[in-house]
């Protein structure tokens, strides 16, 4: 048995020197790989942390019939940076959608935390839907105007709006957030 398949097995098995072992022999390589998708790497530090906590939890999903351990973990690290990838997307659009928002002199703290919690549950909707909502709140423009502009017939945008509202009020009151009179007050801050 090769000292690669030797690791492989250990490392399935739960030995946590095999854990050790396979982060030294393959952490160059992960955060190598961080590196180049993320550009940073401090980022590409913490993706590579990561990646080796998801290999040692999933570690009974690692199959060395469908390739080497450094195949499969180059795998899950791109992944990672993937996903930080796609949050650090979402931030940067949150934060542009509250940059824009006009803020009163008088408005409350908890007036313009509702409108960063709103910001992050649209920027969590398909494209389309939150699109369509922007358009309407933000924009306020009718639903025949919403088609005009971006092309779709006009059920499709009524669609897109009920639908996005339904998926805000839904993931509004799954995350807790809805309690009493608040339930109502950031979408009205849209």
């Amino acid at each position: 048995m090769n000292p690669d398949d030797e690791l492989a097995e250990r490392f399935r098995a739960g030995d946590e020197q095999a854990l050790r072992l396979a982060y030294d022999r393959y952490g160059g390589a992960v955060l190598y790989l961080g590196v180049r998708l993320l550009g940073n790497r401090a980022d590409a530090e913490d993706v590579t942390q990561t990646t080796f906590v998801a290999a040692w939890q999933g570690r009974g999903t690692f199959d060395p019939e469908r390739g080497g351990m450094l195949g499969w973990l180059l795998g899950i690290a791109r992944r990672k940076a993937v996903d930080r990838l796609r949050s650090a997307a979402r931030e940067e659009r949150v934060a542009t959608t509250v940059r824009a928002q006009p803020v009163a002199d008088e408005e409350s703290p908890e007036r313009v935390l509702d409108r960063l919690v709103v910001a992050d549950e649209l920027a969590q909707l398909p494209a389309e839907q939150r699109r369509s909502l922007e358009l309407a709140f933000y924009d306020d423009l009718t639903h025949p105007q919403i088609a005009a502009l971006t092309g779709l017939p006009l059920g499709t945008v009524k669609s897109h709006i009920r639908r996005g509202m339904a998926n805000l009020r839904r993931r509004w009151e799954v995350d807790g957030a809805a309690s009493g009179s608040r339930s109502a007050g950031p979408l009205r801050a849209l």
